[in-house]
């Protein structure tokens, strides 16, 4: 769905991942990451973001918390990272990039916090409940300082992914502040969900969810108890053209991930100033009844997407033709994606090592795929910067 876009408007990325791999120096089964694209998205989201007085922080997990993405973001202005889970703090802080907001979507487990809060020190630690606040607030406290908390918070009809719910009832958000503000060690410091904007296939649109209502109406309440100084985290498809909208909506802070590498499901419909900056990079094995395999270890379609036909460039030179293009079959998420297949009964096979190249809105953290940082591609002189595995640290390869 993406390698159109791709093909388009960033094709010397294309180009240049493919010569590095047909000359050894980037494996198959690899997400590669265009790292001038990525500085310059960063600065784009960035200057929009402070346009608009909203904190910033770069989610990772999609780039496989890669050490030279993060260090490309930080150029681009973007200083610090969300982590959503421990991994991505643990990967961020040891590229140099400081942990801004920790526990949200995945929350602290309990024998890390004090580790987490002596370690990260996150201006902000996003919590679902009183327990999980307890044990934030105490390992601030052991370290020294008095933690943000950011209540998660929650409502009748607000829109979660099957296995992202949780939180506190928004009704009650001025008595959960208070309660926040009593464990020694915290300090209430605001509300968060997550979406709070969705894309909407019908429209082809970037749409509130009713989550961004909830934040909203918890707002004011707050307000009326009193509360002035507050901070709204709203993540959830951002891209710098959306920011103005978040703004107004009483949004305080902004976290693009997919934005950064120009992958969010609006890239794929309208042309928005972030470059796609990130494809998925593999090479045919073997040949058998009518197929070429290539490996995989990386497959990843996003189920935001409908179902529909995949396609990748298949060639042993650089390229971005369209006689290229061909069909592919990839494993059911049910079945172990060692390969897939692809049409080999055209006029043009592909052969043993030949390189392929698909456009996915990736989620590398959630594969066993390589995650190689590319820079000087704008130049027209790419160098692998870094080659490490979905944690960012670096892999053990050729061997």
């Amino acid at each position: 769905m993406f390698l159109d876009v791709l093909r388009r408007r960033n094709p010397r990325f294309i180009e240049a991942a493919m010569a590095l791999h047909q000359q050894g120096a980037i494996p198959a089964n690899s997400y590669v990451l265009d790292l001038d694209a990525v500085e310059a998205n960063a600065r784009t989201l960035k200057t929009e973001a402070d346009r608009n007085g909203l904190k910033i922080f770069a989610m990772t997990k999609q780039a496989g918390r890669s050490s030279s993405f993060c260090q490309a973001v930080q150029r681009g202005g973007i200083e610090k990272s969300v982590a959503v889970d421990m991994a991505c703090a643990r990967a961020t802080h040891r590229a140099g990039m400081p942990v801004g907001h920790l526990g949200h979507l995945s929350q602290v487990a309990r024998a890390e916090a004090d580790a987490a809060a002596r370690t990260f020190r996150p201006d902000y630690w996003t919590v679902f409940n009183a327990e999980k606040a307890n044990e934030a607030a105490g390992a601030a406290h052991k370290a020294g300082y008095r933690q943000n908390l950011l209540a998660r918070i929650k409502a009748d009809g607000d829109t979660f992914y099957r296995g992202h719910e949780g939180g506190f009832d928004a009704a009650d958000i001025a008595a959960v502040a208070d309660s926040l503000d009593r464990i020694e060690g915290g300090r209430f410091a605001g509300i968060t969900t997550f979406p709070a904007l969705l894309f909407d296939h019908a429209t082809r649109k970037v749409k509130p969810t009713p989550n961004l209502a909830t934040l909203a109406r918890a707002a004011d309440a707050l307000r009326k108890a009193g509360r002035t100084d507050l901070e709204i985290n709203a993540p959830g498809t951002t891209s710098s053209v959306l920011l103005q909208g978040l703004a107004e909506a009483g949004a305080t802070q902004c976290e693009p991930g997919n934005g950064l590498h120009g992958t969010t499901a609006l890239h794929v419909v309208e042309d928005l100033p972030e470059l796609p900056a990130v494809l998925y990079l593999t090479e045919v094995s073997h040949l058998s009844g009518g197929k070429a395999y290539c490996f995989g270890g990386g497959f990843y379609i996003d189920p935001i997407f409908p179902d529909y036909p995949v396609k990748a460039l298949v060639s042993a030179e650089p390229t971005t033709r369209a006689d290229a293009l061909l069909e592919v079959e990839i494993p059911p998420p049910s079945a172990i994606d060692y390969y897939a297949m692809i049409d080999a009964t055209t006029n043009r096979p592909p052969r043993p090592g030949d390189t392929v190249v698909f456009g996915f809105r990736g989620q590398a953290f959630v594969t066993r795929a390589y995650v190689v940082g590319v820079s000087g591609i704008s130049s027209g002189n790419p160098k692998v910067e870094s080659i490490e595995n979905s944690f960012g640290d670096t892999a053990n390869w050729p061997v």
